[in-house]
């Protein structure tokens, strides 16, 4: 007997590897175009560092003309949750983040490379497998999980590096007949590769964002193939890149160690090797110190806390592009209307340690993009929220669209929008106040500024109702009346009369109609009170006022 006997009787079934170089063929697509993926497991939420990595490799793909598929990694299907696929779909769909190719529900998929599932690819594995114990370049391993733990406390005795190599891989060179024998009297075992590397030996690595690497050779005799006769991660994805024809992997760069020995299985297998793109992780400040984002300990980890704070993905992904390329931030300052896709991705541009997470800039970018949707935009990506997550607003909205319209139209499409809004989540609060039936039900604190004197706050808005309020005047008309309703009471016409001699007024005209602005929304800061009277109608707003003056 020799191994290509003992390869048929562990893999009677599998076929030659030619049969899957030839299904599989080379893709046909122009030079320089990159073939990538996001190949997550299905084992809980979608983290904020997947669909960073899954944006990136959909923008190089679709900037070179090239390929982008969704891969599930489900060989460890212990730690498999229930609909942990349609979940990983549906958080790129979501994002408008689709995929090329690859799995588009639990059991669908497009594309002419799959199964894109590898619990599904079992017999492409095994014939590999089968492949390489023909050459004696893979081997079953007998030991139990006993005689692991005593060898690995055997090495720290000796205090030398742990694992299985080397005089450690005592099932390497085992005679034929003996290994035979067991494998017919049913004995459990698993398939590791012979590993040809030395520690002592360095790979030199250039990997697109670390720069140039070097480590030591591996020279580990890896699982490669479970005693379920399943694969182990390493080697279905050696397979998967080379068959689905991969030609960059971009990772996180936790996975950067692991690189001499991905080298290594490409090489042993004769296949050639994608390059590699090592992303640095989000990271959080804490206490002064730096650490990942946690899916335990920070929702934000998630992508679906977006969602639920209703981020628009259009925000979420132009602050993941800006902390992805330096030079993202002054292109959007020179680029202030164009979409992010316009957005030239470069991976020499990214950063080698983690970008923090910041909160405000994201909401910052949030704001900027919400101020450029129209307002029936704004209307349908607010409502389509609202209906998931807040009845209240979704009733809101609903009840007078054509008024709501108005509100959300106020201050919008000019050459500087509004940008109180940087969520759906606070879109009630920033517009509830123009809304008779609550706000005249409501209690106000009405913080006024400069102005703080009741009688003089009362003078202000009789005389303005009784003599300068006309709903039917122009914007400019409007201020001009502003100004001589200042002047009457004493106040400067312009702020610029008011620095120059403080002594003769009381104030100026921005005090005057902050005090106006306040008694008919509570609040200092709002879009343009002009606007804001115009949608309130003159029948809201002489209510208002009347109900300061009382």
């Amino acid at each position: 007997m020799d191994y290509k006997d003992l390869a048929n009787i562990i893999f009677p079934e599998a076929k030659p590897i030619e049969y899957y170089e030839n299904k599989y063929e080379k893709r046909n697509l122009k030079e320089g175009a990159i073939v990538t993926r996001f190949a997550p497991s299905p084992t809980g939420f979608v983290h904020i560092g997947g669909l960073y990595q899954s944006l990136i490799a959909k923008t190089l793909a679709k900037q070179t003309e090239g390929v982008f598929f969704l891969r599930i990694e489900d060989t460890d299907q212990k730690r498999e949750v229930e609909n942990g696929v349609v979940d990983i779909v549906n958080s790129l769909k979501n994002f408008n983040i689709e995929p090329d190719e690859g799995m588009i529900g639990e059991n669908e998929e497009k594309g002419n490379y799959g199964p894109y599932k590898q619990s599904l690819r079992k017999e492409i594995y095994q014939a590999y497998a089968k492949d390489l114990i023909e050459k004696k370049l893979a081997y079953p391993c007998f030991e139990t999980a006993e005689e692991l733990d005593e060898m690995r406390k055997k090495q720290e005795s000796a205090k030398v590096r742990p694992g299985y190599y080397g005089v450690w891989a005592t099932w390497r060179e085992k005679p034929l007949d003996e290994v035979i024998e067991k494998i017919k009297n049913g004995d459990p075992y698993i398939i590791r590769i012979k590993s040809m590397g030395r520690e002592d030996r360095k790979i030199k690595h250039h990997d697109l964002i670390k720069g140039n690497v070097d480590f030591p050779e591996n020279d580990q005799d890896i699982v490669i193939i479970k005693s379920d006769g399943l694969p182990t991660y390493h080697f279905a994805h050696a397979i998967d890149d080379h068959l689905m024809r991969t030609t960059l992997v971009i990772r996180g760069d936790e996975w950067l160690s692991s690189v001499p020995l991905h080298l290594q299985l490409f090489q042993t297998l004769g296949f050639k090797a994608p390059k590699y793109a090592h992303i640095a992780p989000i990271m959080k400040e804490e206490n002064g110190a730096k650490r990942k984002l946690s899916k335990r300990k920070d929702p934000e980890a998630a992508v679906e806390f977006y969602h639920k704070e209703g981020i628009p993905d259009d925000a979420v992904k132009e602050y993941l592009l800006n902390i992805a390329n330096s030079n993202f931030e002054q292109w959007r300052k020179q680029n202030k209307d164009a979409k992010i896709e316009e957005f030239t991705l470069q991976l020499n541009k990214m950063g080698v340690s983690g970008a923090l997470f910041d909160m405000t800039k994201l909401l910052d970018i949030s704001k900027t993009v919400i101020s450029k949707y129209n307002k029936e935009e704004v209307y349908n990506e607010a409502i389509k929220w609202a209906e998931e997550y807040d009845k209240n607003l979704e009733q809101l909205l609903s009840k007078n669209k054509e008024y709501t319209l108005k509100v959300l139209g106020i201050e919008r499409g000019n050459v500087k929008p509004r940008k109180d809004i940087s969520k759906w989540s606070n879109l009630e609060e920033n517009i509830e106040y123009m809304y008779d039936e609550i706000y005249l039900n409501k209690e106000h604190n009405y913080e006024y500024q400069n102005i703080k004197d009741k009688e003089e706050i009362k003078k202000i808005i009789s005389l303005y109702l009784e003599k300068y309020f006309d709903i039917n005047d122009d914007k400019q008309v409007w201020f001009d009346k502003i100004k001589d309703l200042s002047e009457e009471l004493g106040y400067a016409r312009e702020v610029k009369e008011y620095k120059q001699e403080p002594e003769k007024y009381k104030g100026h005209v921005g005090d005057v109609s902050t005090v106006i602005r306040i008694s008919l929304t509570s609040r200092a800061n709002t879009p343009d009170m002009y606007e804001i009277m115009q949608v309130l109608g003159k029948e809201s707003v002489i209510k208002r006022l009347q109900k300061i003056i009382k």
